[in-house]
């Protein structure tokens, strides 16, 4: 099985690459979707957090993201904290994951990773592959997520510059001609002919 770390700027197109190659019978595990599970009421890492970050960042339904959001990206060393937290519990469910479906005898896997390399988990995959579009593509994105300019400034400034992302990458895909192109794209990469053959 070949694996594949995907990475890219915050809303230049992860979740819409991720979702076309589930799409097309690969595979796929996002991390963002790990990260919530890992804090969901009565997990260790919630209580965790509330310890490291105070009583404002749990409310009665769990953790208060926007809260918490407050804290971590304006202050670089409370993100660090929060990402010794969650990070290594992230790690361990998706390595599981990965054992899972090579067990499975899957042709190949990804997993979507925002900090793929800035984590270090890059070297863990076969291949790596970074989804990008434009800055002003990514503002206008993020401005339809109802984010303030200060928002959008904190959270790009928070991982990687794109380009050092498509730099380190194996393979970029460009997320601006609309999902037909991503997934041709995606398709090219992966290998989806071979993939439609099933696991193996």
């Amino acid at each position: 099985m070949k694996t594949f770390g995907l990475t890219g700027g915050i809303g230049m197109g992860k979740s819409a690459a991720a979702r076309l190659l589930g799409e097309r019978g690969v595979p796929v595990v996002d991390t963002d979707v790990l990260a919530r599970q890992v804090v969901e009421p009565g997990q260790p890492a919630l209580r965790e957090i509330q310890g490291a970050f105070g009583d404002e960042v749990v409310g009665p339904d769990g953790l208060r993201r926007d809260a918490l959001a407050r804290i971590v990206f304006a202050d670089p060393a409370a993100r660090q904290k929060l990402e010794s937290i969650t990070h290594p519990r992230i790690q361990e469910l998706w390595h599981r994951q990965i054992e899972t479906w090579r067990a499975e005898r899957h042709a190949a896997a990804v997993v979507v990773i925002p900090l793929l390399f800035e984590t270090g988990a890059a070297r863990i995959f076969d291949a790596t592959l970074c989804v990008a579009c434009s800055a002003a593509t990514q503002q206008e994105r993020l401005r339809e997520r109802n984010w303030t300019t200060e928002q959008i400034q904190q959270r790009i400034a928070a991982q990687w510059p794109i380009e050092k992302k498509m730099a380190g990458a194996d393979f970029v895909v460009w997320s601006e001609g609309g999902l037909d192109v991503l997934g041709e794209q995606l398709g090219r990469v992966i290998g989806l002919q071979a993939l439609a053959q099933g696991p193996r």
